[in-house]
């Protein structure tokens, strides 16, 4: 009754395993407790106390009542019977959530995200299987939170291959493991051990040890940024004007190409080759009782010649397709 597979073991941070805690009153199962809200604000207020605060009012459900809840939502689609399952276990995404909480993101963010995976897990959930909710939400639960991480761990993304993912959750727990046993930790080794590309190894590396920095932010005294240091894409003065004066030749060429053609050649040359809305072949072929396809070939032909006639008078343009198909 698992969800789909997803790794729930080392992220590349420390997972707390001794967080202080309050018992709750006729409980057996304890809430993180949160730190006091700085009494020197104007007006105290910690929204993540008064959420746990709230999730305390809602009271746990023995495996009777929780069996005829799920039973009552599985077969006749009882919502207000689906919304007590979840109330109920909302402490366990909230134990869950702490576990992660030296991650860089806010713990509320942790357990709102899994908070939907315990509503999934509660869609989901097979009242005959013999088990409780909590255990089937768990995996669930710690899934959503361990996407969310992967997910918002840097701006860059990371995580978006299946071997992105087995390293973010792997890559550092394999390192420490080969480091004790007196290996030479190397790329190498790494990729060989985890059965992944070496060059993935580097990049993740490089992505768990080097955090997003602001192209706008200062460095140095004089206060130059990052982005001034990057190299402009504007084109050389020089060769700028190479450009211009390579296709004020071509464009000469082809005037003087256009004013030797008749007939069906013109139509195709200006309608269908020099504008940016050509023309369809079928309305060339129709105005001339033709078949689209000997159209088609009338084409093909003076693209040849266009070809032909410019690279005889322009030099260095040898093998350069600047007479494209247009789309029909």
């Amino acid at each position: 009754m698992k969800p789909t597979e997803h790794p729930t073991s080392d992220l590349p941070i420390e997972v707390s395993s001794d967080l202080p805690t309050e018992v709750l009153t006729g409980t057996d199962l304890p809430l993180p407790a949160v730190p006091a809200a700085d009494s020197g604000a104007m007006v105290p207020y910690d929204p993540l106390k008064r959420y746990l605060a709230e999730v305390r009012a809602h009271p746990r459900l023995d495996r009777q009542t929780e069996h005829e809840l799920a039973v009552a939502f599985q077969d006749e689609g009882n919502l207000e019977a689906a919304s007590q399952l979840v109330m109920s276990n909302l402490h366990l995404v909230v134990r869950l959530a702490f576990e992660y909480k030296k991650t860089p993101i806010q713990v509320l963010d942790l357990i709102q995200e899994g908070n939907l995976g315990l509503m999934a897990a509660v869609r989901k959930f097979d009242p005959h299987r013999g088990i409780r909710v909590a255990t089937y939400a768990a995996w669930w639960i710690k899934a959503y939170i361990l996407r969310y991480i992967m997910s918002n761990w840097k701006m860059v993304k990371i995580g978006t291959t299946q071997d992105q993912r087995k390293l973010f959750f792997n890559l550092l727990k394999e390192q420490r493991r080969l480091e004790a046993e007196g290996f030479d930790v190397g790329p190498k080794l790494l990729a060989e051990t985890l059965d992944v590309k070496e060059s993935s190894v580097v990049e993740m590396q490089q992505a768990l040890t080097h955090w997003d920095q602001s192209l706008d932010e200062p460095i140095g005294e004089d206060g130059d940024t990052r982005m001034a240091l990057l190299p402009g894409d504007s084109v050389d003065a020089g060769e700028a004007l190479a450009q211009k004066e390579l296709r004020t030749l071509i464009n000469q060429h082809l005037a003087t190409f256009a004013g030797e053609l008749e007939g069906r050649e013109r139509e195709i040359f200006s309608e269908r080759l020099m504008t940016d809305e050509p023309v369809t072949l079928q309305e060339i072929a129709d105005r001339h009782g033709v078949s689209r396809e000997r159209i088609r070939q009338n084409e093909k032909r003076l693209l040849a010649r266009i070809r032909a006639y410019i690279t005889e008078r322009v030099e260095g343009l040898e093998g350069l397709d600047f007479a494209a198909q247009p789309e029909e």
